[in-house]
């Protein structure tokens, strides 16, 4: 190949339609899992009533997460040793694998071991691919890219509930999981085929095994305490004591990385200002993104009386703002060079639209919350482009991967850690507001009491909650209640979103203060391009193909 046709000087020449096809097969990937996220939502109530564990339903979901979390990083440090091509393989791999002992499970406990492997496959899929336009393009160029990631969960988002609906009425839930292996296997037949495997002779190959069991030993207890904060108190020792259990293992672990030759988190990328000051704005801005996609779609649930798939799509104008905002963020970061302004660009407008929606009341109209979610998504769309072009511009080569995982994670644990607050705040703000709602609404003392007593607000967050509720009311004071019911769920979903707001100004703060303004490289690594890393540490030696 000649200079000509490469691109500038990317990490990683190949050949431009190898590219291509390269980007269309980690974006069917990333698809992949980020539609499972949506699609199985929709059918997990059918699917533990066939499978009778309903007892069981939350782990479902929880082993997904907990086994996502916790190999994200520690793929993406395997990937900087070994190559970004076996470890996607085995991701994508564990994946489909996973997928289709779901699609066989014949008891709730088989659903649950499988979904835990497709977690361990996701894991590798969102950083490696990730990493690997990192690896294709210029620091220069991956803006064009890094954008379609935002329009790949959108897009899941919207397809998800739809689909997992159809699917599980007409063609039976198994295919919810069976749907992934034709679309897996293509994409893992093109990056076996073209994505180069790439070596770096002057690291070391050894595993940091004892830094990966503590890291995991740290985060089980914080994750499933987090899971178990829905249900109990923080002073729960299922929920406070097995996050400070997590807490000291995570010092623990940060004593056996300082000292480990090959850590899964070199620590040295904290003293990074561009990677630290990223790391801590998507971990707040995860706060607003996750509160947003949970907390809205249960008001139309109850408020308006959606289905969850109905539901699913009245959030269409957030995630347009989303989608739209990511892909235009990064087109203009590539075309300028320039990520500063936008990146504070966007925390403001998310500052602004969770702020807008801390105002939602029952008698909220919907021109009015669509404008909301369109601010909010705005706001949302360019973090999930933009911090990781600022994180693969700062971090040397060597450390991609480590460094991109390390972003999802905080993404994700940032989401994590939101939702528990904002549920506590939620929680405690619907028991409040209910009784001085009813009394405002002129419903009887004596029934506002019963209704009060019967922990019937426990019943509201589930779809058809309310009128399970309203058939225990005696008639002539359904409406009296309705009303009363839809203004303190509007107002304890405010409540639960100012943690979302606070999240979001805090890290508007932060990137306004530190987030420096890096040239984007056109050339490979610092050593190519002329300059040092903003913490002024020398350049990584330049990494070979085979």
């Amino acid at each position: 190949m000649t200079a000509a046709t490469q691109p500038m000087d990317a990490p990683v020449h190949v050949d431009p339609r190898a590219r291509t096809e390269i980007l269309i097969a980690i974006l069917l990937a990333m698809f992949l899992s980020a539609l499972d996220q949506t699609i199985v939502g929709t059918a997990l109530p059918t699917i533990m009533t066939q499978l009778h564990g309903n007892n069981l339903y939350t782990w479902v979901v929880t082993i997904y997460l907990l086994t996502a979390t916790i190999s994200g990083p520690i793929y993406g440090k395997l990937s900087d040793q070994f190559g970004r091509r076996p470890m996607v393989m085995i991701g994508v791999s564990l994946f489909l694998v996973g997928s289709a002992l779901s699609g066989l499970s014949q008891e709730a406990w088989q659903l649950i071991a499988a979904r835990g492997l497709q977690g361990l496959g996701a894991g590798a899929i969102f950083p490696i691919a990730l990493a690997v336009i990192g690896d294709l393009f210029t620091p220069a160029e991956r803006g064009k890219y890094q954008g379609l990631f935002g329009a790949v969960f959108g897009i899941s988002a919207l397809i998800g509930p739809a689909l997992g609906g159809f699917l599980t009425d007409n063609v039976g839930w198994h295919w919810i999981f069976f749907v992934n292996l034709p679309i897996g296997a293509v994409a893992l037949v093109i990056i076996w085929r073209l994505l180069p495997a790439i070596k770096h002779p002057e690291r070391a190959r050894s595993i940091d095994y004892l830094g990966s069991a503590v890291f995991t030993a740290a985060l089980v207890p914080i994750l499933i305490g987090l899971t178990n904060k829905q249900t109990m108190d923080w002073t729960n020792p299922e929920v406070g004591g097995l996050i400070l259990l997590g807490l000291v293992l995570s010092a623990v672990f940060v004593w056996v990385e300082s000292r480990a030759k090959e850590p899964i988190l070199p620590l040295s990328l904290f003293r990074n200002r561009s990677i630290t000051v990223s790391l801590i704005a998507v971990f707040l801005a995860g706060f607003g993104f996750f509160g947003a996609i949970i907390f809205v779609p249960r008001w139309f649930q109850v408020v308006l009386g959606s289905s969850a798939t109905e539901s699913g799509y009245q959030i269409l104008p957030l995630l347009a703002g989303l989608i739209v905002s990511s892909v235009i963020s990064g087109q203009v970061i590539s075309r300028t060079g320039r990520y500063r302004w936008i990146i504070i660009g966007s925390m403001a407008f998310l500052s602004v639209g969770l702020f807008l929606m801390t105002g939602l009341r029952g008698t909220t109209s919907l021109p009015q919350m669509w404008l909301w979610m369109v601010i909010t998504g705005i706001g949302i769309g360019p973090t999930l482009a933009a911090f990781t072009i600022v994180v693969q511009n700062a971090a040397p080569f060597a450390q991609l991967g480590a460094a991109t995982g390390a972003l999802t994670f905080f993404r994700q644990v940032g989401g994590t850690v939101g939702l528990a607050i904002a549920g506590t705040l939620f929680g405690s703000a619907l028991v409040t507001e209910i009784p001085q709602q009813m009394a405002k609404a002129g419903v009887p003392t004596e029934l506002t009491k019963q209704f009060a007593g019967s922990g019937a607000a426990a019943n509201l967050g589930g779809v058809g909650g309310l009128a399970e509720v309203l058939g225990k009311v005696p008639e002539q004071f359904r409406a009296m209640v309705t009303a009363a019911v839809h203004e303190a769920f509007s107002l304890a979903i405010a409540s639960g979103l100012w943690v979302s707001v606070a999240a979001a100004v805090v890290a508007l703060v932060v990137t306004a203060i530190g987030l420096p303004e890096l040239p984007l490289r056109a050339h490979h690594g610092p050593a190519r391009a002329g300059a040092q890393a903003d913490d002024g540490s020398e350049p990584t030696p330049v990494a070979a193909l085979d």
